[in-house]
């Protein structure tokens, strides 16, 4: 076990005692939430464009898309709450919130502490450099400065290789620092990485990671919760088979990424 995911699992731990009176005590959440009439959904607020802060400082994206619809679906209004990713568990294990809608990889380590609705989207890693960077496979990051958002997943795999690695807090400032050459090349899911540079004119060459397979994304909500597991997996599949989904997706990725 890496010395990241030790503090990981030491913070989620921490924050499932703090709460743990309350997770007994209300055994299931569903209702809980429908008699409010409100479930509140994190995200980092800056993973363009899937979330983030437009203009009039509203927090939009195809996750708060998704969030919103299955709220509506489930007769409930939606609170999106903005937050740092590297504490986004230990936040929903504190009662900050009551699901994760933040495109979170669905992973066995991740798994043992919340469970999962999903998965919503599928993606794959990605190694992003400037052009000319030599940079093509990953025996050329030996050496070279690489830049990630701290708490992602891509984090434990890039200190597992051993790479010399620089963490930030979200995409914007990942593509800022490799615009500067302040690092070699970053790591992101393929998807948010391309339509961000995209978006911002920069160029760049990237290739995929050969080593791992495409991974899903998933809602994450407290354990010991399948009524509200069930309706949320209910509505989200309603919007995959009415079109409402592909409508999302078109809107705010181009293409849909099932």
């Amino acid at each position: 076990m890496t010395f990241r995911r030790t503090i990981l699992k030491s913070a989620i731990a921490a924050a499932g005692l703090a709460v743990f009176g309350l997770n007994t005590a209300v055994a299931e959440e569903l209702d809980t939430l429908k008699e409010k009439g409100v479930i509140r959904i994190a995200m980092s607020g800056a993973y363009p464009p899937f979330n983030f802060v437009n203009d009039q400082n509203e927090v939009v994206g195809f996750d708060p898309a998704i969030g919103t619809e299955i709220a509506k679906r489930m007769g409930m209004e939606v609170e999106i709450v903005t937050t740092a990713w590297d504490g986004i568990i230990g936040g929903l294990l504190a009662n900050k919130y009551d699901a994760i809608v933040g495109s979170m990889t669905i992973t066995a380590e991740r798994d043992e502490v919340v469970d999962f609705v999903g998965p919503y989207y599928s993606d794959k890693r990605a190694i992003f450099s400037k052009p000319g960077s030599g940079i093509s496979s990953l025996e050329d990051l030996e050496g070279k400065k690489v830049g990630l958002t701290l708490g992602e997943t891509h984090e434990d795999w890039a200190r597992e290789k051993g790479y010399n690695i620089n963490t930030y807090k979200g995409l914007p400032e990942l593509l800022l620092e490799l615009e500067n050459g302040r690092v070699d090349a970053i790591v992101n899911d393929s998807i948010a990485a391309i339509l961000a540079m995209g978006e911002k004119g920069q160029e760049f060459e990237m290739f995929g990671d050969p080593t791992t397979e495409p991974f899903g994304a998933g809602i994450a909500i407290r354990e010991g919760n399948p009524k509200l597991a069930a309706e949320m997996q209910a509505a989200l599949q309603s919007m995959m088979d009415d079109g409402t989904y592909l409508t999302i997706a078109e809107k705010w990725i181009g293409a849909d990424i099932r």
